[in-house]
């Protein structure tokens, strides 16, 4: 029950998070744009021209909204992270595996309490841990894995690992290759959201049938004796 709860934390947590994203940017009077718009743009409390990185006019009438979803993102990776034990090897790569998806999480939680244009450099602090350590932490899990997971789903935690890492480098030179600001910055960031999507409905499919086939419980000693 505990993996359980870890995975369907891992589920809800992203879900919420692409369903809040898609109502925030909805709200936008001036059209929001994937690609020209950072993913933090939908929290900021304040509308104003935003020259860093790139030019771009903020306003997000749903900010307080998206904001609460970073939060409740990052606490559920967190809850994710620490039940799901019996996903990873034993270890020292596991643990600070763990540790590093754990600070990814806590990024998310920071950058909803932190708007970048209230507090910029917590908020950068929180950028920085889901990006960084959290996408180091996404290369590690493909050798973190415990030996029950299929070798479809390490080698694409090892690939999408490489892709954040190498994405974000790219985000940090201003090297966008087409995708724009904020396309590149969704390549660097959503990788560990869609590990965590497909780790956590595997575990959920997976477990449901050992459930079903569990053998019934034994009868009470009342039960028993009325027998």
């Amino acid at each position: 029950m505990k993996t359980r709860i870890g995975y369907a934390a891992w589920v809800a947590g992203v879900v919420q998070f692409f369903a809040v994203h898609g109502i925030v940017e909805s709200a936008w009077a001036r059209p929001y744009s994937w690609a020209r718009n950072n993913i933090s743009d939908l929290g900021n409390a304040h509308c104003a021209m935003q020259s860093d990185p790139e030019p771009r006019y903020i306003c997000s009438p749903e900010h307080g909204l998206m904001n609460a979803s970073f939060i409740a993102l990052g606490t559920l990776l967190v809850v994710g992270v620490a039940f799901t034990g019996a996903l990873w090897r034993r270890g020292a790569t596991a643990v600070v595996t763990r540790c590093l998806l754990a600070c990814a999480g806590m990024g998310f939680a920071l950058a909803g309490l932190a708007p970048a244009d209230v507090y910029e450099n917590q908020h950068v602090l929180g950028a920085l841990l889901i990006m960084a350590m959290g996408n180091i932490g996404l290369l590690l899990a493909g050798v973190g894995l415990a030996d029950t997971a299929p070798g479809p789903l390490r080698w694409a935690t090892g690939l999408l690992g490489v892709i954040a890492i190498t994405a974000f480098g790219l985000f940090l030179s201003h090297r966008y290759l087409g995708l724009g600001m904020g396309g590149m910055e969704r390549v660097a960031a959503f990788p560990l959201l869609v590990w965590a999507l497909s780790a956590g409905l595997r575990g959920l499919l997976q477990q449901a049938p050992r459930m079903q086939d569990a053998p019934p419980g034994r009868p009470t000693a009342q039960a028993t004796r009325r027998g």
